[in-house]
């Protein structure tokens, strides 16, 4: 009988590139893989925000820089990802997490600049980052994609169409790459988190979320970005190198409950 082989739960000393890192999901990833001992480009829209997140995890003792980026900017992401490379000595972990709140009736005036903008920051800028991350994934040996869609890429909320059809759009691309890269050695997977107390849902009144995850969602509660960001880490664990092409729901069990 083969002995039992011992697979690594370390990304000690790994670069990862976490994009919408100065909040939410994103910063709670931030941290949780600099905690683990990854080295952390921390990138968002502002420079002072992304300089909080960096202070917070030096102060926390771990190791971070940041980039101030609008992901919908194709030759800065070129630019952000080449200066991460040479700022780390490459790059092993992109988790593609930057987005945003698109509510918007496909019939309202200014839809379509609602949907450009969706499809910029939630899918093209996926595409562009993998495509600019690309050699050094490959180079790393355990390369990891992880892309953030939602629990919207399975179904639709009326009134969402420009954000549904983004995030269906990310699993999607993520599907093909798993399919393309596998051969190369770099993993893709999506993380699809329900309800989560983020930045994007702070403004609904906590008795209307309540309301919602009592109706919904079997453990009657939202998530917490910490808890997402704990399910990204495993996801890309040297140890995880089989999992790949997949689609995780993080919701509670929201998606399994019957109406």
């Amino acid at each position: 009988m083969e002995p039992v082989r011992k697979l690594s739960r370390s990304i000690k000393g790994k670069v990862a590139l976490v994009t919408g890192a100065a909040s939410g999901m994103g910063r709670a990833t931030a941290h949780v893989f600099a905690d683990e001992g990854a080295k952390v480009a921390v990138i968002d829209l502002t420079q002072d925000r992304v300089d909080a997140v960096v202070k917070e995890i030096e102060g926390a003792g771990g190791e971070a820089a940041g980039w101030a980026l609008d992901v919908a900017d194709g030759e800065g992401i070129v630019r952000v990802v080449k200066e991460v490379g040479e700022r780390f000595g490459g790059l092993d972990i992109l988790v593609n997490n930057a987005g945003l709140a698109t509510f918007h009736g496909i019939g309202e005036p200014g839809y379509e600049d609602t949907w450009t903008l969706a499809l910029d920051v939630m899918l093209t800028a996926h595409m562009r980052f993998v495509r600019a991350a690309l050699p050094m994934l490959k180079k790393s040996g355990e390369g990891r994609i992880v892309n953030v869609a939602s629990t919207e890429g399975f179904g639709a909320t009326p009134g969402n169409s420009p954000y549904v059809a983004a995030k269906h759009g990310v699993i999607g691309l993520t599907r093909a790459l798993a399919v393309e890269l596998g051969r190369e050695g770099v993993t893709a997977n999506c993380i699809c988190p329900g309800p989560i107390r983020t930045g994007i849902t702070e403004g609904i009144p906590d008795e209307h979320k309540e309301i919602f995850a009592k109706r919904r969602v079997p453990l009657r509660r939202y998530g917490l970005p910490e808890e997402v960001a704990h399910v990204t880490l495993s996801v890309v664990l040297p140890a995880s190198s089989y999992l790949n092409g997949v689609a995780i729901p993080v919701d509670g069990g929201m998606l399994v409950k019957n109406a």
